[in-house]
Parts: C-alpha cells; sequence; structure tokens
C-alpha cells in the first residue's frame, strides 16, 4: 500500500509538474494577445501563435497517452493494422524533430524494409516516443540511427541514440507504467520532466500488435530499442 501510494504521489506530482509548463505559457500567448501589444507586429504574433500551438498539442498528445493506455490495459483499444509504407512517417518525423529540437541533431536512416502491418497513426506515435526520448535524454548534440531490416517472420525497426544511456538496472523497469525509478533519475540529472509513461505507452502499442520490443544500452553512450512487429502473411516474404 506504502508503494502504491508512492507511486500515486508521484505520478501526481509529474503530471501537474509537465501539464504547468505548456498552460502557463498558453496562458502567457493569451495574455499578450489581449494586451495588444503584438498588433503592427505580425512576425511576432506568428512566434507566439506557434508557441501556443506547440504547448497545445503537447498537452493533447499527453492527455491521449494515458487515455490510450487505459483502453489498451481494459482491452478495449484495437488496432488498425495494415501495409503502412515506412519511409513518408519517418521523413515527417525526422523533419518535425529537427525544426523543433533546441540542440543539433543528426538522424542516419537505413531502410532496408519499406514497408510494416501496423496501425499507421499508432506506429507513428511509437517513433515519436522513442525519437522524443533519445533527444530529452541526450547530451549537448544528438545522432540518432533508425534502420528497418526484415526476416522470415518480422519486420525488425530499430532506433539508437548516442546519448546518456540506461543503467543495468533501470532496463528492467522503463517499460512499466510510471517507471518511477528511471525517469526520476534521469530527470534530475538532465532537466527532463515527464510521466513516465512513454516507454509504458510505446510496449502497449507493441504488445497490441503481437509484437516485442527490447532495449540494449550502455550508460553514457548508447541506447538502442528493436522493435519485432510481425510480418502479416510470414510465408508470402519471397513474393512481396
Amino acid at each position: 500500500m506504502n508503494k502504491i501510494s508512492q507511486i500515486r504521489e508521484d505520478f501526481s506530482y509529474a503530471m501537474v509538474h509537465d501539464m504547468k509548463t505548456p498552460l502557463s505559457t498558453i496562458m502567457m500567448v493569451q495574455d499578450m494577445l489581449k494586451s495588444g501589444r503584438l498588433e503592427g507586429k505580425p512576425e511576432i504574433k506568428n512566434q507566439y501563435m506557434n508557441i501556443a500551438e506547440s504547448e497545445t498539442d503537447h498537452l493533447f498528445a499527453l492527455t491521449n497517452k494515458i487515455l490510450t493506455i487505459s483502453k489498451l490495459e481494459n482491452h478495449k483499444l484495437e488496432m488498425n493494422k495494415t501495409e503502412v509504407e515506412l519511409t513518408p512517417i519517418i521523413e515527417k518525423l525526422t523533419e518535425k524533430f529537427k525544426a523543433k529540437a533546441q540542440k543539433p541533431v543528426n538522424f542516419i536512416i537505413s531502410l532496408q524494409a519499406k514497408t510494416a502491418y501496423a496501425d499507421n497513426d499508432y506506429l507513428g506515435e511509437v517513433l515519436s516516443n522513442l525519437i522524443d526520448n533519445a533527444i530529452k535524454y541526450s547530451k549537448e548534440s544528438v545522432e540518432i540511427s533508425i534502420t528497418t531490416e526484415e526476416s522470415e517472420r518480422y519486420t525488425i525497426l530499430k532506433v539508437r541514440d548516442n546519448g546518456l544511456g540506461i543503467s543495468e538496472a533501470d532496463q528492467r523497469i522503463i517499460f512499466q507504467k510510471y517507471e518511477r525509478a528511471a525517469a526520476a533519475k534521469r530527470s534530475r540529472r538532465n532537466g527532463a520532466s515527464g510521466f513516465g509513461l512513454g516507454l509504458n505507452f510505446v510496449d502497449q502499442i507493441i504488445k497490441a500488435h503481437d509484437g516485442r520490443i527490447f532495449v540494449n544500452s550502455t550508460e553514457g553512450e548508447f541506447t538502442e530499442l528493436t522493435i519485432y512487429f510481425p510480418l502479416e502473411n510470414p510465408n508470402n516474404i519471397h513474393n512481396r
């Protein structure tokens, strides 16, 4: 009971902390617009509007993540799996994160497998979470490698970074809901905040695809997440 109470308290604190910043930013933009100080300054006004839009998207993503995990855990969410083209999804995400990142980000892309049998929207969410983590828990500059290949039964997708890495102890718990220990320690040393829901969300989505995800990491050097998406029909691999 004490452990459950502590988890609830930590989650509530993280939730308030992570939502407070975007809410404060949105309120600041509203105040600026109401004050009239941005009238006659269209470029600055547009910048403020873009910031507010980005923070609104951030809040929506956090809320949606919590609701999706709840639905998955209660078996109330189904994946709309089709043969998804990977290149457009990855190109869109890499451009988005290069534009919004506060530090230099270099992507290395090598797609031996061009498609995956997956839900298009949730596959994008999975990749977005992994890229966001790679940037959030990184050093001064970020290098992210995204590769795909195909085996007899799976499309294999790997996301590797040159960031802070994850200890062996934390690797055993990072997919747990709230992953309190790992998230708390990384937040303290790197200034990053979060609910500890990101990798649990990814894990739940991959499981809903009947797939699997594995982590390989060395502290101070790299983290690599490997995802296995089952093929729609493994017997037809050589005919594709």
